[in-house]
């Protein structure tokens, strides 16, 4: 059978773009070829897929560069499915004008999201439903781009981790003499959401609470992050330089992950890990992490007490 090549630009966050899974899944079910394009972390993010992922030139990238990239992967796509460019054969999940002009540019015939007035851009341009789950939005997208018609998307993500990454995880683990029923917390948040703080104020405080429950409670924070843990959660195991591949195989060994609004709760959840995700101004039925393991605590526009999420997690602690 001839290969179908489809060429995907991915969204910018790791959140995005492990919502958009299932829907990358979807597309490979039906016969296509995946050619992913993302940032720098992405391939080490979807390693255990076994998907070509293409590191896009970053933000300093100058657009030719960009369009150079695309047009090469739309030259290897041509040789190897002779109808290439006679059928839509791109899809742009991010939302972005520049990212639909890139597509053009580049002779790319793509499906993506009818926004910025990116209709004379891409072959079909699609609406997006405000509102729903981000997943579903991805989903539907894909669904859209096949011509079928819109069903459930799965229940659950089922991000597969690398066997070498599982291995370095397991290693990490054995090497801090990390007992098993420990807790992973994560209390970083990039960003901000509509324009109000992320972070739970009282992360610092439930931490000190949660060390009282006798298991080991282990943080892997990304690039400038190790101080937050050192200065405001003392006690904690502090696992640096973990990368993102095995940071995944590390989360789905844990009995529970405690989290804000972060791309590692959605990593956890994705690979099948409980999940309590303490949110604030973010909007659940849009972001929360997906699938059957999560739990989340949130009563905005006050943020949960320290008592109400230990209370949560000797709750999940004890299942």
């Amino acid at each position: 059978m001839t290969p179908r090549p489809l060429i995907v630009r991915l969204r910018n966050w790791v959140g995005d773009v492990i919502l958009g899974v299932p829907a990358l899944r979807l597309l490979q079910d039906h016969g296509y070829a995946l050619q992913l394009v993302g940032a720098g972390w992405a391939p080490a993010l979807l390693k255990g897929q076994g998907w070509p992922v293409h590191v896009r030139p970053g933000a300093n990238g100058r657009l030719r560069e960009r369009v150079a990239q695309l047009r090469a992967l739309r030259d290897e796509a041509r040789r190897a499915d002779p109808g290439f460019d006679a059928r839509e054969n791109a899809m742009v999940l991010p939302t972005s004008f520049s990212s639909a002009l890139e597509m053009r540019l580049a002779g790319l015939k793509a499906v993506g999201y009818a926004q910025e007035a990116r209709g004379l851009l891409l072959r079909r341009s699609e609406p997006i439903t405000y509102g729903g789950h981000a997943l579903v939005s991805y989903w539907a997208l894909a669904c859209r781009l096949l011509r079928q018609p819109l069903v459930a998307p799965p229940p659950t993500i089922g991000l597969a981790t690398h066997p070498e990454d599982q291995r370095a995880a397991d290693e990490v683990l054995a090497a801090h003499h990390v007992r098993q029923g420990f807790v992973v917390i994560c209390p970083f948040a990039g960003g901000l959401f509509e324009a109000q703080q992320k972070t739970w104020p009282d992360f610092p405080a439930f931490t000190q609470a949660l060390l009282r429950c006798g298991r080991d409670v282990v943080a892997c924070p990304g690039p400038g992050e190790d101080a937050i843990i050192r200065d405001h959660h003392p006690g904690v195991k502090l696992l640096a330089g973990v990368k993102l591949g095995a940071y995944g195989g590390l989360l789905r060994r844990a009995a529970l992950v405690v989290s804000n609004d972060t791309g590692p709760a959605h990593l956890a959840a994705a690979v099948g890990a409980p999940v309590l995700s303490v949110l604030g101004p973010t909007k659940p039925e849009q972001w929360a992490p997906w699938g059957p393991t999560v739990e989340v605590v949130r009563r905005w526009p006050e943020w949960p007490t320290v008592d109400e999420v230990i209370a949560r997690v000797e709750s999940q602690l004890a299942k």
